[in-house]
């Protein structure tokens, strides 16, 4: 394409381009996000009807990632001597590494492609963005600010279109040098396998940083503090409408505090006000499209099939209509076998499993006996069953006492391992290491006089 192109023969110009007058795009572009935040979050809210507040968040989301990345960068190109050795000079130092293909979701259609495209650009690649099809305007607006705060244009593209074919033939073309991804397990998985694929003329093996999918359990054990775990399970599994990769869609909860809680999420999540998300009294508003609503929707159907439904939220009259989106309400499941559809595989909504455990031991099990391994949490006030959560729960992201979803830039570094992705720590200290390539260079210092006439 003519973005690729394009960018492609930009490259070698910002890859020379001096780091600091790349981290300055990046904290010019957080000043003009700061000046517009509340406009940002009111483009989000009309594209993905996210309420106010995670609206907003979304769009903080995305300065701090500005400023944090733009920090970070400076330094990785910046040579550092290795060790003292007489008559040798070693030294280290990172290059960019090409054409950056920038593949973001629509959950966080800010904050996430932000983060990706900004890591890439501030490393010295050229990018090409292409958003989520249900959110091009906010991606569009991005680009915008990136560009007005003075990133060349021929350095950053933007590319709104279907995944299925501008985004396959992205990954696939062989001046691609680097893909970032957030999004579902298939399309990650998609991604990878042609990453793999190198043909003669591509000179370079792709690099995939890749964020994919959760089913992420918080664990209630018998010393928790109830009042804390209802609210903060229901926070993590309804907040966005559980449309976050984070999101808490298993409660495992011990014997002790089983029937009791059951009845509390039940209550608490009553509570919740469906409705317009452009009303800042709204928690829950609509889901992203009819497709996802069909697919949660099924879930819920199988699952009042062969389950205990204790909670099924529906909108009020005429809702959807006003809006112009689909609607499923909170929904709450209770008796759930760890090895039901609707303990194992993501839903991406407001669906919530509980399940029980007779012991600890038991819960850090079904916790673990998961292909994802994003996100998890306890309640507890025992420090022995904390810091055994420590050892043994095996998540990239794990919150103890408090809710599993939010993670704030450079405070706690998101991404997990298994089929959640590569092990990337967005917002962490070493994520930018993925968008470059180490060089180290060896001098011997015992050179016997000078040259100057040569």
């Amino acid at each position: 394409s003519a973005a690729v192109a394009k960018a492609h023969a930009f490259f070698p110009k910002w890859r020379d381009e001096d780091p600091r007058t790349r981290a300055a795009v990046l904290t010019r572009a957080a000043n003009i996000m700061r000046s517009r935040r509340d406009e940002l979050s009111g483009i989000i809210i009309r594209e993905n009807g996210k309420t106010w507040k995670e609206a907003d968040a979304d769009v903080c989301e995305a300065i701090d990632f500005c400023e944090y990345y733009a920090r970070l960068a400076v330094p990785l190109f910046e040579r550092k001597r290795l060790g003292r050795f007489i008559g040798e000079l070693d030294e280290l130092w990172y290059q960019p590494r090409g054409v950056a293909a920038i593949i973001s979701p629509w959950n966080f259609p800010l904050a996430i492609c932000t983060g990706m495209a900004v890591a890439a650009l501030v490393c010295g690649n050229t990018v090409v963005v292409k958003p989520a099809e249900q959110t091009p305007a906010i991606a569009k607006i991005m680009v915008e600010i990136l560009h007005e705060a003075g990133a060349p244009r021929d350095a950053l593209h933007f590319l709104p279109a279907p995944g299925e074919t501008t985004g396959a033939a992205l990954v696939r073309d062989p001046r691609v040098a680097l893909i970032a991804f957030t999004g579902s397990k298939a399309v990650g998985l998609d991604i990878i396998k042609a990453a793999g694929v190198t043909p003669e003329e591509q000179p370079f093996v792709k690099r995939v940083v890749c964020e994919m999918g959760g089913k992420n359990a918080l664990i209630i054990d018998a010393s928790a503090d109830l009042d804390e775990a209802v609210v903060g399970v229901r926070q993590s599994a309804f907040g966005f409408n559980g449309q976050k990769c984070s999101a808490c869609s298993r409660a495992i909860v011990l014997d002790a505090h089983y029937d009791t809680f059951v009845e509390r999420i039940v209550e608490a999540t009553k509570a919740l006000r469906i409705g317009d998300p452009l009303d800042p009294a709204t928690d829950i508003g609509p889901v992203i499209d009819e497709e996802s609503a069909r697919k949660i929707r099924s879930y819920i159907e199988r699952g009042k099939k062969d389950l205990r439904c204790v909670l099924e939220m529906k909108a009020p009259e005429g809702l959807e209509a006003k809006v112009g989106k689909p609607y499923v309400g909170p929904t709450i499941f209770a008796d759930v076998p760890p090895d039901h559809a609707l303990a194992r595989e993501e839903i991406f909504g407001p669906v919530l499993a509980i399940i029980r455990a007779k012991h600890y031991d038991e819960a850090l099990r079904i916790a673990n006996d998961s292909q994802y391994k994003l996100t998890g949490g306890v309640y507890s006030r025992k420090p022995t069953n904390l810091e055994r959560a420590r050892k043994e729960f095996r998540v990239g992201n794990l919150y103890l006492n408090r809710g599993i979803t939010g993670a704030l830039v450079g405070r706690q570094p998101f991404g997990g391992f298994g089929m959640s992705g590569v092990g990337s720590k967005a917002g962490g200290p070493e994520y930018l290491y993925q968008f470059v390539e180490p060089r180290s260079c060896t001098e011997n210092t015992m050179r016997r006089g000078f040259a100057p006439e040569l």
